[in-house]
């Protein structure tokens, strides 16, 4: 392979070169296990690892194409699944002690969906406890004294650490954008609904949403149109069909995109090297942006993320906490005792503004082809802090169910990563990526001012 380093290659590029025999799958892999055994002693990504099983899976693809037979858009390609998706290879642990060795009887339907596309199921990357709050062992791949972020935390470093070009998440209040904004990869969101949640560990059945990362635009839009799918099973999955979003990130919009920026009351969290680089990236983009003073209610929809979520947790995990709560974190322990405070009335309440954010946003988007926010506070927080960041600046548009992308356009005052988020209308993903596609463009064209 002319002595290229295989592990950087973009996700897309592989699967072509794959197809068209220029590479095989098994180099791949063994590029990807190779990085891995370099680098993950410190990074610690990886929850479940079997080299043997990824390379058989990478032989058995590259047998496929010899043979003439069909192959699919990411055959051969290995992917990362965060360890709260069902694989009945391999145990899923959900990042608790309290599932050691557990084995699902079958298979996730995006572990179906990546199987039916040729992908090399590499290995289970590794969560927060119950894709909550608790920080888990993996280390930030630019700084291993930082968080990596959560709760997708090993999907999101296993891919900034060139380990994995492709790697699943989910995301319930920021668990996609917020590692990725602090792994320096690109995050991306589909609507609520275009991914089944089926086989996926269900902390709150009206937030939960599956995510994906890679290191460009065009992977994180190939993956996500390969999970993408109609599934009965899951009552929030939208049957119709998905947007197609390789095309949207290839795609020239017709006109400039007109972009909005909210002024949000809880943007005094944003560092002061963070401000200043959302600053510059609308000076950047003049006109196309145009400012608003929000109204404090839609800085208050955050809190009414959270209280679906706590509550919504506590009531699909009663049996494990009555049983099991001497083995959950303080962390956890200290959601659920929030959570026991919540009413039913206050559940329903938060229900009820969640639609009408929904109504909101809907009339919003006839005006705008993309919201501009922070993906993230700012730099990735030091470990020792105890937690991976703030999700403020997803909460609403994950309460929303909104398609978001986290760009890795900016660099803080310690040289790290911050990621910019572009918020597009539901199951307009494909507009979103086009606009988001646009964005880096004209950003690479002023690259000077930013």
């Amino acid at each position: 392979m002319n002595g290229r380093d295989l592990t950087q290659l973009p996700a897309a590029q592989a699967a072509a070169e794959i197809r068209s025999g220029v590479l095989t799958s098994e180099a791949l892999v063994q590029a990807c296990l190779a990085r891995i055994a370099e680098t993950d002693g410190t990074i610690q990504a990886w929850e479940y690892l079997d080299p043997e099983a990824a390379l058989s899976q990478a032989r058995e693809m590259d047998e496929i194409r010899r043979a003439g037979r069909a192959t699919g858009p990411l055959h051969g390609v290995p992917v990362g699944l965060k360890d709260i998706v069902d694989t009945a290879h391999a145990p899923t642990a959900f990042g608790s002690p309290i599932f050691d060795g557990n084995r699902p009887a079958a298979d996730a339907c995006i572990v179906e969906r990546l199987r039916e596309a040729g992908a090399v199921i590499l290995g289970k990357t590794r969560t927060t406890e119950f894709a909550f709050a608790h920080p888990t062992t993996t280390t930030n791949p630019w700084d291993s004294s930082r968080s990596p972020g959560g709760s997708s935390s090993g999907s999101a470093a296993a891919v900034a650490a060139g380990q994995v070009p492709l790697a699943v998440g989910t995301q319930t209040a920021g668990s996609v954008i917020r590692p990725a904004s602090f792994c320096g990869v690109f995050g991306f969101k589909p609507t609520r609904g275009t991914i089944s949640r089926r086989g996926v560990l269900q902390t709150s059945q009206t937030l939960d949403q599956v995510g994906v990362f890679g290191r460009t635009l065009e992977d994180v839009a190939l993956l996500a149109e390969v999970l993408g799918s109609y599934d009965p099973s899951d009552p929030l999955s939208l049957p119709r069909p998905r947007p197609a979003m390789v095309a949207g990130v290839e795609a020239e919009p017709p006109v400039a995109p007109d972009i909005a920026w909210f002024d949000l009351a809880f943007h005094d969290r944003l560092d002061p090297d963070a401000r200043e680089g959302y600053e510059q990236v609308i000076e950047a983009l003049g006109p196309r942006v145009q400012r608003f003073d929000v109204a404090p209610q839609l800085s208050d929809l955050g809190q009414v993320q959270q209280t679906i979520h706590e509550y919504e947790f506590l009531q699909n995990f009663r049996e494990l906490i009555e049983r099991d709560q001497d083995r959950l974190s303080p962390t956890l322990r200290a959601v659920i005792e929030r959570a026991r405070a919540i009413s039913q009335a206050q559940y329903e309440d938060a229900l009820a503004v969640k639609a009408s954010a929904e109504t909101f946003f809907a009339e919003h988007f006839k005006d705008f082809d993309a919201i501009l926010a922070p993906s993230a506070t700012g730099e990735a927080p030091l470990l020792s802090a105890g937690t991976t960041g703030d999700p403020a600046f997803s909460r609403i548009w994950t309460l929303a169910g909104l398609p978001c992308v986290s760009l890795p356009i900016l660099v803080g005052a310690q040289g790290l990563p911050i990621g910019t988020q572009l918020v597009g209308a539901c199951e307009l993903d494909d507009r979103l990526l086009r606009t988001a596609s646009w964005l880096l463009k004209s950003l690479s064209e002023n690259e000077e001012d930013i």
